[in-house]
């Protein structure tokens, strides 16, 4: 009658009752004397419980333990390591009881009488063996027993020793529920203490010889004593936050999940996620009690909660593979129609204890392939050639045939089941990634999407899949080239608009990489834009442009974008290539949409080719909309008969400025002297860079124009050409008699003198300077104005005129930041 009142499920005051909850703390929990202070705040962290603690060793110990029996049996000297284990564990009892432990010499004694006879006879049998190794949790066990004691708290030690039992089984250790039952209810009876201590990974066998549970087996412990307690909850302590969506040393967005299903964790497991091993969650499950990754060092974090049921706004709850798999190919018309094949298959590998990691049959039963652990591969090969060695003789099979350093990449999740799109986005995620698939499987639970991908292609292939289904389809992998005027300015505008950005059109925009002439700057997930001067002047490194497009053109991102903000004829020639590998263009650079025909013929082949968008609104114009005011006229049909326009915000504030009343090369030396012009004004007045912007339009309507071809009026005399800057601008004052000439006449006539660019359709176009009337939109304009005139046929009486600044950084910059918010939108950002 007491047993069946201590089995009973439970009132108040019963030692089975449903208010407890197992703490099982790790190695690491319980690394040393200052872990141990932390475990015991952890557990004071949770009022309103009972707790059942279990412990492991200290980290490191149950090596150091099989180790020593290790050097017994090789007749080595085992003693130092033994002392080196007794003063570490005495140290710990010291710091934090203050006394040694007499028990724990008393178990060092009679470890070295065991380790003397394994040394004496050159082997230690596996009970000698569980004893040993299993000392680690004994010791943690009392140790945390008496230092809760210490602290006034009321404690009991259970050994699991005296009531976990356990007998081997093909699939590792069984548990006697019924006996372990029972057992448990002697060993601690009705005893009211607030925490009960039990050493995980140690158990019995019926006979009373001492057992164990295996390697992490106080994971397993835990599940154990959470279920033959009816516990309502059980909380594994480690050094992780929780369970992660994929291993976070490949992948820099892994997500913490919160919360994962029984089944999806033991999914997760057998592909080597850092979970529970199956085995361990087994008890668990068959009681329905909840268990919780928790980090003891993190506390405050509510970790990830595995239970009969998940949450979360993915359908895809982890991505994780095993590596070092071969793949085995069966082969032949013989397998067809004919049953028994498989279980022959499969009878001839458990005869080699060869587990299978994934199976993958042709419907056409022409073909079976399973996938095994590398190191199995050559033996399963051997052993499936000897049971088919009659069809390979007979010719009936035509191989066996094996592949190694392969990989199975395997994305696991509850909410996949009637999930339409799903296997779609996993492999066009590895085909966009441009990995092959070997093989490929699927349960009819829909829990699981297996494929077999080569091995150096496994990490690449993870962090591909993570981003298909974890990121964003709106997150851009951004490289600016070209950090100056222009380029440090969009930079500063991109950092004030980053966090508004995210919150409310969920873009996220990472500036993985800033380069200038010289150095560069590169980072895993995004560089700190509050911070980037200052970092590329002290981390940067040597610029190389093929190394920065490789890393922005990462697989683990969905878009890769590069912004070239330089003046660079070597970097415009280089858009085509980039463009060719996917990688989206946006440039403030004329060098490449005015090259030579070929190439540019290249720019449009490379886009459609590499399927990405190449964005050039401000190599005319700054930040006014006239290269795309052009392409909307020619895409809604209307034909654009002449396009002509102040280009140059430079030669714009020069005739502005200019009355007659100041020598214009006074203008000139002012100008250049305050930034306004190019570090060189030959740049500005020879017309070349307006020739360029003209050349860049007149292809948008449809011209094959090379630069060459306008006719450019330069106004930098032909002696002035060479030299130096200041010997230009000097120079400059002996032709302002005839500049002073031109402007009279035009004066006269009522009419202002601009530097004007203009194209018609079919005709190669001039540049240069001409004389306009007052009421022309040329002659009211500002001092830095460009303004733009399209005649087409919907707009041949009343011109289509586009005006405003020009020139200047912060306009420049503001039209290539709105560059990249149109190729966001062009990408489904909602901008």
């Amino acid at each position: 009658e007491a047993l069946e009142e201590q089995l009973a499920p439970a009132g108040a005051g019963s030692a089975m009752s449903s208010n407890w909850v197992v703490h099982k703390f790790g190695g690491t929990s319980v690394a040393d004397a200052g872990h141990y202070r932390r475990v015991v705040d952890v557990l004071a962290g949770a009022p309103g419980e009972r707790k059942a603690v279990v412990v492991s060793a200290m980290k490191g110990m149950t090596d150091e333990l099989l180790g020593l029996i290790d050097r017994a049996e090789a007749g080595d000297d085992y003693r130092p390591g033994l002392e080196a284990i007794r003063a570490r564990q005495w140290e710990a009892y010291s710091d934090l009881l203050g006394d040694d432990a007499p028990a724990l010499d008393d178990d060092i004694k009679d470890l070295g009488d065991l380790l003397r006879g394994a040394q004496l006879v050159g082997s230690a049998d596996g009970p000698v063996r569980d004893v040993v190794s299993g000392m680690g949790e004994i010791w943690s066990a009392r140790l945390l027993t008496r230092f809760l004691q210490s602290q006034g708290k009321t404690v009991q030690m259970v050994d699991a020793r005296q009531f976990l039992v356990v007998e081997p089984g093909e699939m590792g250790p069984v548990v006697d529920w019924d006996d372990s039952q029972e057992l448990l209810s002697e060993a601690g009876g009705d005893d009211p203490s607030e925490y009960w201590v039990f050493p995980g990974y140690v158990a019995r066998r019926s006979s009373g010889r001492p057992a164990t549970l295996g390697r992490n087996g106080s994971d397993y412990s835990a599940a154990i004593v959470g279920r033959l307690l009816e516990a309502e909850a059980i909380h594994i302590w480690t050094d992780v936050d929780g369970v992660m969506s994929a291993d976070p040393r490949l992948v820099t967005d892994a997500r913490l999940l919160s919360s994962i299903s029984y089944d999806e964790a033991l999914e997760l497991a057998y592909f080597g996620a850092k979970v529970l091993h199956p085995q361990t969650l087994a008890p668990a499950i068959q009681s329905d009690i909840p268990v919780h990754i928790r980090n003891t060092f993190a506390p405050e974090k509510k970790g990830t909660r595995i239970g009969s049921g998940s949450t979360g706004r993915f359908e895809i709850k982890g991505i994780t593979a095993v590596r070092d798999v071969a793949l085995i190919n069966v082969e032949g018309t013989a397998m067809v129609g004919v049953p028994g094949t498989a279980r022959r298959l499969f009878g001839a590998l458990k005869r080699g204890n060869i587990s299978v990691v994934m199976i993958s049959q042709a419907s056409s039963e022409h073909s079976i392939c399973v996938a095994v652990q590398g190191p199995a591969a050559r033996s399963a090969v051997e052993l499936l050639r000897e049971e088919f060695d009659d069809e390979l003789r007979g010719g009936k099979l035509q191989s066996i045939e094996q592949q190694r350093n392969l990989a199975v990449l395997a994305v696991v999740g509850d909410a996949m089941a009637g999930q339409p799109g799903v296997a779609a986005r996993y492999f066009s995620a590895l085909g966009d990634a441009g990995i092959n698939i070997h093989a490929i499987a699927q349960g009819s639970s829909e829990r699981n999407i297996s494929a077999v991908i080569h091995a150096d292609d496994a990490e690449r292939g993870l962090r591909a899949v993570h981003s298909a289904f974890y990121l964003s389809p709106q997150t851009l992998s951004v490289g600016i080239i070209g950090c100056g005027n222009v380029g440090g300015v969009l930079i500063d505008q991109i950092q004030g608009e980053l966090d508004s950005l995210l919150a409310e059109s969920q873009l996220d925009i990472r500036v993985r990489a800033i380069a200038r002439s010289r150095t560069m700057l590169l980072a895993d997930r995004s560089i700190d834009l509050s911070s980037w001067r200052e970092e590329l002047a002290d981390a940067g490194e040597e610029a190389d442009l093929d190394k920065l497009v490789d890393h922005i053109h990462d697989d683990h991102i969905p878009h890769a974008v590069l912004i070239d903000c330089t003046a660079s004829e070597e970097v415009a020639l280089r858009h085509a290539d980039w463009l060719a590998r996917g990688v989206h263009v946006i440039t403030a650079n004329k060098k490449g949409c005015s090259a030579a025909m070929p190439y540019y013929q290249s720019l449009r082949e490379a886009r459609a080719g590499g399927g990405s968008r190449y964005l050039y609104e401000t190599t005319v114009g700054a930040g006014l909309p006239v290269v795309q005011s052009l392409r909307d006229l020619r895409k809604t049909g209307d034909r654009v008969l002449c396009v002509e326009g102040i280009f140059s915000g430079t030669l714009a504030y020069l005739f502005n400025l200019y009355d007659g009343t100041r020598p214009f090369s006074e203008l000139v030396r002012e100008a250049w002297k305050k930034g306004y012009t190019e570090p060189d004004p030959r740049d500005d007045l020879s017309g070349t860079d307006v020739a360029r912007k003209l050349v860049i339009l007149a292809r948008e309507i449809g011209n094959e124009i090379e630069l060459e071809d306008l006719s450019v009026s330069s106004l930098v005399p032909e002696e002035l050409s060479g030299g130096s800057v200041e010997e230009f601008i000097d120079g400059l004052a002996a032709h302002d008699q005839a500049m002073q000439q031109r402007f009279e006449e035009a004066r006269s006539q009522g009419q202002a003198l601009r530097f004007v660019g203009r194209v018609a359709d079919g005709e190669q176009g001039v540049v240069g300077l001409t004389a306009v009337d007052q009421n022309h939109p040329f002659a009211g304009i500002d001092l830095t104005d460009n303004v733009v005139r399209y005649v087409t046929e919907r707009y041949c009486d009343n011109p289509l005129v586009v005006r405003g600044p020009g020139a200047g950084p912060e306009v420049t910059a503001g039209g290539v930041f709105a560059d990249l918010l149109r190729l966001s939108s062009m990408l489904g950002a909602q901008v």
